[in-house]
């Protein structure tokens, strides 16, 4: 269903056309610094008395070292336990009483809070949030509690999830050289060696306003915003903000197969081929590029591995392509899929189907017009999404915490425009190949076999003659 609205979105956009869309009218976005180092961005959308605040650190499951994975995840979940005005939970219980929505999230580069509130009660919100970046009171008897939290929410999630545990021990092998390996939950062994004097020295360490960047979107002014930032997070004291390397992979030469027996009914395929990001590339087309052969293979009905192997040779039950530019280190392009067991399809014979969709993007380009309609839905995908202010802080706040610009935002549509057919097909020659290559075999684990009871030993009497 989500492919057959997204072909009818492309069909309706194709027809009243692309320029529209690349030349949307763009949104007053004002940017400015504290001088302790607190970077701030607000951007102007009056559409609705909403605003939505979002406080994102430069820290997640990729900067932390081995035996303490996990601990960024932690420290989220304890900020909502109290600062130096507040008891554990009377910040959520407040913005609960006003109709506000608050949560937080970690991943392998950040962490961010947020909230979404009516424009009047946005000093509230930036004032709990300064409050808890510099007066958090991290108390032990609720970090053992909420620590038996996070490994329950380890066990449904990931242990007692096949698919989700086959693919955080894929990743092990996918990211050779990379701290991306590690899961942003943490590894079990690590939660239940994690201490309260871990998670204190972690925030003093990274939660500094200079590693910090505020977004504020929605039903505002920067003439009415700034004051308030001034007054709540002003007085916080500049930190020292610690020095961050992307996380990098190796060019490739090490072709890596990894077989993965689990609870699962089916068997599947990953292939995964290390590649740059936005952060990382040479040349930023290369990220634009690959993008776009993402589009090619999987955006939407008539793209090429639904098309093809789904519908044509009905070799797969479902295929997909994935890939993320938008990350502070290299990343994955990644195949993935089920064959068809119906047709008794083997992994070897979709791997192979895979491939042949690789080889042929490398050796002919796709023609002018796969590509508006892959470009064109890229760029209405972004568009309409903009229409939730959650969505456009989401836009600034990731890009701004993997150390690439917000203004990019305002960009993408032209850089997407500007990618060529051959450029598609010179990413593919540069990057799917098999030196760059995890592959995956995700199995059903076999039965155990029953224990046949055995027959009695056969014994000889012999007779008198």
């Amino acid at each position: 269903m989500l492919r057959l609205k997204t072909a009818f979105t492309t069909l309706v956009l194709l027809l009243t056309g692309l320029p529209a869309l690349a030349q949307e009218p763009r949104q007053a976005t004002h940017e400015f610094h504290l001088d302790n180092g607190l970077k701030v961005i607000v951007r102007e959308d009056h559409r609705a008395p909403v605003v939505v605040s979002q406080l994102w650190y430069r820290v997640g499951s990729s900067h932390e070292p081995p035996g303490q994975t996990g601990i960024s995840h932690a420290l989220e979940h304890m900020m909502f336990k109290g600062s130096e005005n507040l008891g554990p939970g009377e910040a959520s219980k407040l913005l609960g009483s006003l109709g506000a929505q608050e949560n937080a999230f970690t991943s392998r580069d950040y962490t961010a809070y947020y909230q979404v509130l009516s424009r009047e009660q946005l000093p509230i919100a930036l004032e709990m949030e300064a409050e808890r970046m510099h007066t958090a009171r991290l108390p032990e008897d609720e970090f053992l509690r909420e620590m038996q939290v996070i490994k329950e929410e380890r066990r449904l999630r990931v242990d007692d999830n096949p698919n989700s545990l086959a693919y955080e021990r894929f990743l092990t092998q996918a990211h050779m050289a990379s701290s991306y390996s590690q899961p942003v939950i943490g590894w079990m062994h690590d939660l239940e060696r994690l201490t309260i004097e871990n998670l204190r020295t972690w925030y003093r360490t990274w939660y500094q306003p200079g590693n910090a960047i505020l977004v504020i979107v929605g039903d505002v002014s920067l003439e009415e915003v700034r004051p308030m930032v001034e007054t709540y997070f002003g007085p916080i004291p500049a930190g020292e903000v610690p020095p961050q390397k992307a996380p990098l992979e190796l060019p490739g030469g090490a072709q890596r197969n990894v077989t993965i027996e689990v609870d699962v009914q089916l068997p599947s395929l990953i292939l995964s081929f290390n590649v740059p990001s936005l952060s990382t590339a040479a040349d930023p087309w290369e990220a634009h590029a690959l993008r776009l052969l993402e589009g090619v293979l999987d955006a939407g009905y008539s793209a090429r591995l639904p098309s093809r192997l789904e519908r044509g040779s009905a070799l797969a039950t479902s295929a997909y392509a994935s890939y993320s530019a938008f990350t502070r280190g290299d990343t994955l392009f990644t195949l993935s899929g089920l064959p068809n067991l119906a047709r008794e399809v083997t992994l070897e014979q979709l791997e192979a189907a895979l491939w042949e969709q690789i080889e042929e993007l490398k050796n002919n380009p796709p023609d002018s017009a796969e590509l508006t309609r892959v470009k064109t839905q890229l760029i209405a995908e972004d568009v309409y999404a903009r229409d939730s202010i959650t969505h456009q802080a989401n836009l600034i706040g990731q890009l701004e915490s993997v150390g690439l610009s917000w203004q990019l935002i305002e960009q993408d549509a032209a850089a997407l425009e500007a990618i060529t057919p051959e450029q598609i097909s010179t990413v593919a020659r540069r990057y799917l190949v098999p030196e760059r290559l995890a592959r995956g075999l995700i199995l059903p684990r076999p039965p155990v076999a029953e224990l046949a009871p055995q027959a009695p030993e056969a014994t000889t009497t012999e007779g008198a003659n």
